[in-house]
């Protein structure tokens, strides 16, 4: 018989559909693997921003990463969005007594549109519970600085900061450019499992359809990873594959604000 690679996302839904669960399961489908999902909070959003936040309760969470991994298993997860402390500890105890160990954390703190989807001690707690557990983060300039408790000035601090935030070369950081001006982005991937630094410049697209592009980049990263690419060539594709949905979904107009990429590009 045949089998899915299938990858597990923890994450919030997104009802605008462009972020969040929803853009996890087009981006994994979209690469290839099979996604299976637990929602972690439902948030009440559109192209424009995020009104409202209802999380999901604790026993309801783990509940369905146990069923999930109980059954059908995982040969990769993403994590997204966790909001409270209370949830990144309890997301760490179910995946650790399932020996889960091909993780990609999204450190998901703001939306694109400003909103804070996290509360302070969660950063804490995935400091010191969960990050630690995971194969790959993958932060974006924001997030870096709130992880790393300093400010990235331009390009050259990257290397520094992506190492900084291996816990001792233990967890490998794919650091993202988008915040950064310019006509090129270079997001920097320090491979942990080597030792290494791998640079990906990619040109900047003129879009305002950006709405979900972290949560897009990591599910397809945890997507080739399920498929069983070496680290660094899954990161390539995951690049490769953002950068693509972006420039597919470029001229689209849909709302009044953020848009999302083109995850059906293919």
């Amino acid at each position: 018989m045949k089998h899915y690679n299938t990858v597990l996302t923890i994450a919030g839904s997104d009802s605008g559909g462009g972020a969040g669960i929803q853009a996890d399961i087009k981006s994994i489908s979209a690469t290839g693997g099979y996604a299976a999902s637990a929602i972690t909070a439902v948030t009440v959003q559109n192209t424009m921003g995020v009104r409202s936040i209802f999380p999901v309760d604790i026993a309801t969470i783990t509940g369905q990463v146990d069923a999930v991994l109980s059954d059908i298993g995982a040969k990769a997860v993403k994590i997204g969005m966790l909001h409270s402390e209370e949830v990144v500890l309890a997301v760490a105890d179910v995946l650790k007594r399932h020996a889960v160990t091909n993780i990609v954390l999204d450190p998901v703190m703001v939306s694109t549109s400003g909103h804070r989807l996290i509360e302070e001690s969660a950063i804490q707690a995935l400091t010191r519970v969960l990050i630690p557990m995971a194969r790959v983060i993958t932060p974006n300039i924001p997030e870096a600085e709130i992880l790393c408790g300093r400010s990235i000035v331009g390009q050259n601090d990257f290397p520094e900061v992506a190492r900084s935030l291996s816990m001792d070369g233990r967890v490998s950081v794919l650091l993202k450019a988008g915040h950064l001006n310019g006509d090129y982005l270079t997001d920097v991937f320090y491979n942990a499992e080597s030792d290494t630094i791998l640079e990906l410049k990619s040109k900047r697209l003129d879009t305002r359809n950006t709405h979900g592009t972290g949560c897009t980049l990591s599910s397809a990263l945890a997507s080739y990873l399920a498929q069983g690419l070496p680290l660094d060539d899954a990161v390539k594709s995951a690049k490769d594959y953002i950068s693509r949905a972006i420039a597919a979904g470029a001229e689209y107009e849909i709302g009044n604000g953020h848009g999302p990429v083109n995850h059906f590009f293919l």
